[in-house]
C-alpha cells in the first residue's frame, strides 16, 4: 500500500509547529509595522533580516521544551495559556539578548509588540480547537430545536450548556437558567441570563415558551426534585434530569446522560461520602471473590471494586448468563484488571473449597442469596440450603484459605424475621459471628434494605403494570420499606468493609423508610399519568413471611456510630461454640427444614447467646 506523501500533516504537532512559524513571523514583522507606522526604514528592515530567524529558533526550542507541543489545546485550560505567554516572554527576552550579543540596533518597542502579537496569534490558533469543542460552529439553531430551561447555575448546568452547544445539530438549545442563590440573580452565565429562583418555574415557563426543563443538579434533595417534577407535570412541560453525583465522578457530561427522572432521583440523599485513600489501602493489589457476582449487588459492587485496582477481581456465581454479561462490561471498562467469571455453586463445598484454594483470596464478599420472599415461604429448603449451608460452605473455604477478610451481605428482613428469607439471613449472620471466633479470618455483616431496580423488586414490577395500563397491586395502604440504589448500597458496602475489626454487623443508613403506596404513585405520575385516573391502585392484603414495617436492629443489639456518617455498627454478639458445632453437625447432615423447623431451629440459636460485646471504636 502506498504510503500518503503527506502524512506529517496528520501530526497535530507538527501542523502546530507550521504554524507558530507563521505567527512567529507575522508577529516580528508586524511588530516593525505597528512600531513605524507601515514605513519601515531600510536600517530597521536589515535588523528584521538579522533577527527573525533567531525569533524563530528561540520560540520553537521554547515551546518544544516548555512542553507546548505535548498539550491537548481542545481541553486547555487558564494554565495552559500562562504556560504559553510564559513561554513567548522567555522566547523575547532570550531575542532581546541576540540583539545585545550581536551588537544588531533594535527599537525596545520591537520586542515588547512582537510578544503581544505572537501571544495574540499563537494563543489564537489553540483558543480555535477549544472553542469548536465547546461551542461548535452552530450559531443559530434549527426551528424545530427545543428550547431549554436549565434548573441549577452551577459546575453542573455550566457543563451541561457547554455540551449543549458544542453539538453540530443541536436538537436542544439553552435559553438560560433558573437558580435559588441570590448572588446569580440578573447575571449571565456564558452568555445566558439567570432568569429567576425554581419559585418562578411556571411563570418562566409560560413566558418563554419553554419546551423542557433539565434539572442540573446532581446533589439536590429528593424533596426538590420531587417538587419540581410536580410542577413541570401540572404546567405539561417535560422535565429531564442529570444522574446522581456518583455516577458522574469522570466528570464528563454528555446529552447521552440526559434522561427522564427516576424513581431514584426521589429519594434524593446526598452522596456518599467515600475515604478514597482508605479503600485504596484496603483493596489495592489483593486479590477478591464477589459471590453472586451477577445479581444487582454482587455486580454492582464489582463495578465499584474496579476503579481500586484490584490485583484481580474473581466474579463467583451460578447462572451463566449474567455471570458473562458482567464479565465483558468490566473487562471493556477496566482493561488494566484480571477479571476471572468462575462457574459455582455454593452449596457445593468441594467445588467452592477447591476454588478458594486455587485462587487463594485475601478478601471475600459472599452476595449470592436467595432473597425473594414469597418464593422461599413456598421453598423453605432451598432458601435454607443456599442462604445457611451455602453461607456455612464460603465461611469454611474461606478460613481454610487463609482469607483475611470477609463481608457477608445481609437484609433488614433478618431483623425478628417473620418470613423464611430473613430467618435464614439471620441464621447465616449468627454463623458469621461464629466463624468470626475461629482463625484469623475477620468475618462482618452488612445490613441493609431493599435495592431499588433490582431483578424481581418491586420498582420493574409497578413499572410494566403501568405499561399495561394498570392496575398496579400494592399490599397494604400502610406498608413500609426502606430504600436504597445498588451504587449507594455497594459505595456503603465497600466503606463498611474497610472498616471492620471482625465480627461487626454494620447497618446502613437508609434515610426514611418509603411508603409502597406513595412509591407506586411517584412512579405513576412520573409516566405522566394520574393515579386512579388513568392508573388505578389495587390493594391486595399482605402476603405470608411480610411485614408492615422493617426493622434494623433486634432488642438484643444495641448501635453505635462509626467514623462514617452513614454506616452505624451493632454490638458484637458471641454464641455458645458447643451449641454451634451441634448445629453444624446434626443440620448440615440433615434434609433440607420445613418453615416450622426453621423458625425454631433460629430460636434456639438465639437462645445460645452468651455475651454482647459493645464496639469501642470502629475505625
Amino acid at each position: 500500500m502506498q504510503k500518503n506523501r503527506f502524512w506529517f500533516l496528520k501530526k497535530k504537532w507538527f501542523v502546530f509547529l507550521l504554524l507558530d512559524i507563521i505567527t512567529g513571523l507575522a508577529a516580528f514583522y508586524g511588530a516593525y509595522y505597528l512600531r513605524f507606522e507601515g514605513q519601515i526604514p531600510a536600517l530597521s528592515y536589515i535588523g528584521f533580516r538579522q533577527l527573525w530567524y533567531w525569533y524563530l529558533g528561540c520560540k520553537l526550542l521554547v515551546f518544544y521544551f516548555g512542553g507546548i507541543y505535548e498539550r491537548i489545546w481542545r481541553f486547555a485550560r487558564v494554565e495552559d495559556l500562562l504556560v504559553l505567554i510564559g513561554s513567548l516572554v522567555i522566547a523575547s527576552f532570550s531575542l532581546v539578548s541576540i540583539s545585545y550579543f550581536l551588537s544588531i540596533a533594535v527599537p525596545r518597542s520591537i520586542f515588547i509588540l512582537t510578544g503581544l502579537l505572537d501571544v495574540c496569534l499563537s494563543g489564537g490558533i489553540r483558543v480555535i480547537p477549544k472553542f469548536y469543542k465547546e461551542h461548535g460552529f452552530s450559531f443559530y439553531y434549527p426551528a424545530d430545536a427545543r428550547r431549554v430551561l436549565i434548573i441549577g447555575a452551577g459546575d453542573a448546568g455550566v457543563l451541561v450548556v457547554k455540551e449543549l452547544l458544542r453539538q453540530e445539530n443541536p436538537e436542544r438549545y439553552p435559553l438560560g437558567f433558573l437558580d435559588d442563590d441570590p448572588v446569580k440573580a440578573k447575571t449571565k452565565i456564558m452568555g445566558f441570563a439567570v432568569l429567576g429562583t425554581c419559585a418562578d418555574l411556571a411563570e418562566v415557563v409560560r413566558e418563554y415558551k419553554v419546551d423542557e426543563v433539565l434539572i442540573a443538579m446532581p446533589t439536590a434533595p429528593g424533596e426538590v426534585i420531587k417538587e419540581i417534577a410536580e410542577i413541570c407535570r401540572k404546567i405539561k412541560v417535560p422535565v429531564h434530569t442529570l444522574p446522581r453525583i456518583y455516577d458522574l465522578l469522570n466528570g464528563e457530561i454528555t446529552v447521552d446522560l440526559i434522561r427522564e427522572i427516576k424513581v431514584e432521583d426521589l429519594l434524593g440523599r446526598a452522596p456518599v461520602q467515600l475515604d478514597i485513600e482508605v479503600l485504596q489501602d484496603f483493596f489495592q493489589a489483593k486479590k477478591i471473590v464477589v459471590t453472586g457476582a451477577g445479581g444487582s449487588i454482587g455486580s454492582e459492587l464489582c463495578r465499584q471494586l474496579c476503579p481500586l485496582k484490584p490485583r484481580e477481581l474473581i466474579l463467583l456465581g451460578h447462572d451463566e448468563n449474567p455471570l458473562f454479561e458482567i464479565k465483558w462490561e468490566l473487562a471493556a471498562k477496566f482493561p488494566g484488571i484480571i477479571i476471572t467469571p468462575i462457574i459455582a455453586d455454593i452449596k457445593d463445598l468441594v467445588r467452592i473449597r477447591a476454588v478458594f484454594q486455587e485462587k487463594k483470596p485475601a478478601i471475600v464478599f459472599h452476595a449470592a442469596a436467595h432473597k425473594h420472599v414469597p418464593l422461599m415461604e413456598a421453598n423453605p429448603g432451598e432458601a435454607f440450603k443456599n442462604n445457611v449451608w451455602g453461607t456455612k460452605n464460603v465461611c469454611a473455604a474461606a478460613i481454610e484459605a487463609g482469607v483475611e477478610s470477609f463481608v457477608f451481605i445481609s437484609t433488614d428482613k433478618a431483623v425478628n424475621p417473620v418470613s423464611v428469607m430473613g430467618a435464614t439471613k439471620r441464621i447465616a449472620e449468627i454463623i458469621i459471628q461464629d466463624y468470626n471466633a475461629v482463625g484469623t479470618t475477620k468475618f462482618a455483616a452488612v445490613r441493609f434494605g431493599n435495592v431499588l431496580g433490582s431483578r424481581g423488586s418491586v420498582i420493574p414490577i409497578f413499572q410494566e403494570q403501568i405499561r399495561r395500563g394498570g392496575p398496579i397491586t400494592v399490599t397494604d395502604p400502610q406498608m413500609e420499606r426502606f430504600f436504597m440504589t445498588p451504587t449507594e448500597a455497594a459505595q456503603l458496602v465497600l466503606q463498611a468493609a474497610g472498616m471492620a475489626h471482625g465480627g461487626e454487623i454494620f447497618i446502613l443508613d437508609m434515610g426514611e423508610a418509603v411508603k409502597i403506596v406513595d412509591l407506586a404513585k411517584d412512579l405513576i405520575r412520573l409516566s405522566g399519568l394520574e393515579p386512579e385516573e388513568d392508573i388505578k391502585i389495587e390493594f391486595t392484603g399482605i402476603r405470608p413471611g411480610e411485614k408492615m414495617f422493617e426493622e434494623i436492629l433486634t432488642k438484643a443489639e444495641g448501635v453505635t456510630a462509626t467514623k462514617h456518617q452513614r454506616i452505624f455498627v451493632a454490638q458484637k454478639q458471641q454464641f455458645c461454640r458447643q451449641k454451634m458445632q451441634q448445629f453444624y453437625e446434626h443440620w448440615m447432615q440433615a434434609c433440607p427444614p420445613t418453615r416450622e423447623t426453621i423458625f425454631n431451629l433460629l430460636g434456639e440459636l438465639e437462645k445460645s447467646r452468651i455475651s454482647t460485646m459493645e464496639e469501642a471504636d470502629v475505625s
